[in-house]
This record gives structure tokens, sequence and C-alpha cells, in this order.
């Protein structure tokens, strides 16, 4: 792996045997960092280790003759490519800023389309040589890779690691993660850095998300007020009084260019970036979480720091519980088809409730549960280590009622997220699958 000019951190311990409770001698114990950073850890090896993620298993199937892409006019490998990895159309965002792999490809006249699942996004830019890849690795992190558009049959998908320059940083819990930004930029797409810029999850406040996004879809605001976020708009720098105007003229003339079939949509659906401002992070808590585990097992401390490894569960549990989830400042409609794809990610209750319903009056999901509890992703933890989320998941729902944590839930959300998931957790701890136990249950 190149030199991707990364500090050393300090690992933090996360143990396989994770009842939490360790004795004083073992939590007072002291570690030896490791001499590098957490991605080359012996028992990480990221650079090196066969990948597993989604991309990988297809381009198996293309090499071993199971799959054949066919490229389309217009927008090349895109479709094949986005039925190959079960990925909908209708999730479809539009980023116009000049960021990514091929920034200088994109602009307001010419957005990035991101395409993502569960697990995948795919990065599409008419004109550019490349569709851009990032697909979660249970284990692993984010694999990045591109596929020629102009490769012949069979196309090859290439893992690309100096993505990492970006990628792997503070802004992804320095693991090779999802970048969700917000960007100020001017009427050309181009970054004002000196205007800041914010790393966008769902506790972010919708004022200070999209900024260099294109935002579409249906949406009631408050009577005579702004839909409230920094989509759609672009910056002017003044001469004298600096970069004041805000302008949507790039949005409206976006939405006035005669269709030419390089783009699948023209949409940008609010309610599809909502979900993703919501997995970019939850799946990089995940991953971090993973490895600490690991790389405590490697170096036997399963138990060593455990205030440390509470900390990064208790990070875990109140994210998939949108502790701390920006309300909604108005009624949201998503776009047709993308409800009904990001239902199909949880399994339902035997009332037909699930963790991936969504909402769009007051938060993202009906009930504020998380689907990524049914990810690849997380159940490929440890089984220690997902047991742990959920007996904090627990605590959290059976906490008194004036708790800052659980203010958010009421009673009834409590209750029906409790049920949710002990009819649809295969693995819960015996002690939290008794329905007779805890606030939650009564």
């Amino acid at each position: 792996m190149t030199s991707l000019g990364r500090r050393p951190i300090w690992l933090g311990g996360a143990a396989l045997g994770l009842a939490l409770v360790a004795s004083a001698s073992l939590i007072g114990q002291s570690r030896v960092p490791f001499a590098g950073t957490l991605d080359e850890h012996p028992a990480i090896r990221y650079a090196e280790r066969p990948p597993v993620d989604r991309v990988a298993g297809v381009a198996e199937r293309i090499a071993t003759g199971g799959l054949v892409l066919m490229p389309e006019v217009g927008t090349g490998y895109l479709e094949p490519v986005l039925k190959a990895l079960d990925i909908p159309i209708a999730s479809q965002l539009l980023v116009f800023s000049k960021t990514g792999l091929q920034r200088e490809h994109t602009g307001p006249a010419n957005p990035r389309a991101l395409y993502f699942n569960g697990s995948v996004v795919v990065g599409y830019i008419p004109g550019a040589t490349s569709l851009e890849i990032a697909s979660h690795d249970p284990q692993q992190g984010v694999m990045f890779y591109t596929l020629d558009q102009r490769a012949p049959m069979p196309p090859t998908f290439v893992r690309r690691t100096n993505c990492l320059t970006c990628h792997l940083s503070t802004s992804t819990l320095e693991i090779p993660g999802f970048i969700d930004r917000s960007n100020m930029v001017g009427g050309d797409g181009q970054l004002m850095p000196s205007l800041g810029t914010v790393t966008v999850n769902h506790r972010t406040p919708h004022t200070e998300r999209w900024g260099g996004w294109f935002v579409t879809g249906r949406a009631t605001a408050p009577p005579y007020g702004p839909l409230g976020h920094l989509g759609n708009i672009t910056v002017t720098t003044h001469p004298t009084s600096g970069p004041t105007i805000l302008s949507d003229h790039v949005f409206i003339e976006w939405l006035n260019r005669t269709p030419d079939g390089r783009y699948l949509s023209t949409e940008s659906d609010l309610a599809a970036l909502m979900t993703f401002d919501h997995q970019a992070h939850g799946l990089n808590l995940i991953t971090r979480l993973n490895w600490e585990a690991r790389i405590a097992a490697a170096e036997s401390r399963p138990l060593a720091d455990a205030a440390s490894v509470q900390e990064q569960v208790n990070d875990l549990a109140e994210y998939v519980l949108f502790v701390g989830e920006a309300p909604l400042a108005f009624e949201v409609t998503p776009r047709a088809g993308f409800a009904e794809a990001l239902a199909a990610r949880a399994p339902a209750d035997r009332r037909g409730r699930s963790c991936a319903q969504m909402e769009l009056t007051r938060r993202l999901l009906k009930y504020s549960c998380s689907y990524l509890l049914y990810s690849e992703a997380f159940t490929g933890l440890p089984t220690e280590v997902r047991q742990a989320v959920y007996r904090r998941v627990f605590a959290i729902l059976d906490s008194p009622p004036s708790a800052t944590v659980s203010a958010h839930l009421s009673l009834a959300d409590r209750r029906a997220i409790a049920e949710i998931l002990r009819d649809t957790v295969t693995d819960l701890p015996a002690a939290l699958a008794n329905t007779s136990r805890g606030v939650a249950g009564q």
C-alpha cells in the first residue's frame, strides 16, 4: 500500500468475551500500541486479505462465466452492474460538487449519480471513463473499485487502495469507510473550504446537510418557510462583501434541462438522502467495533480496557436506536419504490412491523431501531460483541422515562421495538428474549 500520510493511532480494546465485566487486575493492565496504522495490524491486513464483499462475489461470477454484463447505449455498464448488485434505481442521489475520484467530470450540469443498497454504493458520471464503486466487506470495511466503461466484455472490477487517501480518516473513524459530507460550493461545483464542511449522519441538523447535492422529492415546508437545508444552492463570492450570495439557479437549470438519456432519472430523493446519511456512519461504527474485537483477540486482550469497549458498544447501540436524531421539520414523501426497497432489508415480526419501515413525518423510521442490525456487517460481528450491543439496546429501552438517552422514545415505541427484535433476532441473549422482563416487555 502506498503511504497515505496517516498517523499511528492508539488501538482501543474490544473483547470477544464481552460480558463487559473484568477483574480489577485485567482492567488496570496497560496496553502497548501497535506501531502501524489500524488497517495494517496483522489481525486486519486490509490491503492484503482477499475481499468477500458483494462486488467480489459478482466479479467471481463474471470470471467463471456465471454472469454476463452487457453494456447499454448511453450509460454503459451502469444498469447491468446495478442489477447484478441488487441496487434499486429509485435510490439515485445526485452530487454536483467536484468531489470523488473523477471530480474533473462533475459539476452542476453533469452531477455524479450515486446508487446504493445496504452495503454497496455505485457512482456514475456521464462522460467519465469509469464507474466508481464502494462496497462494504463484512469483515474488512469498505472496498473500493472502478469498472472501465469502455472495457470490452467481460468488464473487470479493479480494486483501488488510493481511495483511502480520503476514505481512511477521523471522518470514517480511522477505518476504510464511507464519507458523507456537506460542502459549500461555487457555481461551477468547486468546493469553498473556507466556508467549512460537515461530516453528516442522522444527528446532523438538516440546516447543515446536503451542500453540493441536488435535493428533490415532495416535502411539505412550514407555511412561508424554507425547506431548511443546504441542497441545491451555490455561493458566489462578492469582490467586497465576500461569499454571501446564495442562489439555486443551478437546480432550476437542472430541472429545466432537456432529458438526453445520460441519466437513469432526474431525481435525488430527499428520503433516500436521509437514509444514506443514516447508514454510512452506522456501517463505519460497526466496522470499527469489528476491528477492535479482532485486534484484541489477536493480542490476547479479551478483557483489556473494558471501559473503552463499553464506550464503543454504547456508541453503536445508541446510534441504532437513533439517539440524538435530528427531527424532521417537514413531512416527506419518498420516491415511488424506495420505501419498498428499504423495507425489504429487514424481516417483519408477527404483526407485520419491521425496523426498515419509513415514517418521514417526525423521523426517518416508523420504529426508531435501525435495519443495520440485520446487515451482513452487524451479523458478521463476533457473537459476544453482537450480544453486548443487544444488551445495551435493551438497557436503553428499559431505562426510566426521565433518562436523556431514551427521551425520544415513548413507552409505546420501546415496547414495539422490543417486540420486533424478540420476534426477528435469532441470537438475542436468553434474558432479553424473555417477554416478561423489563419495561419494554410489560
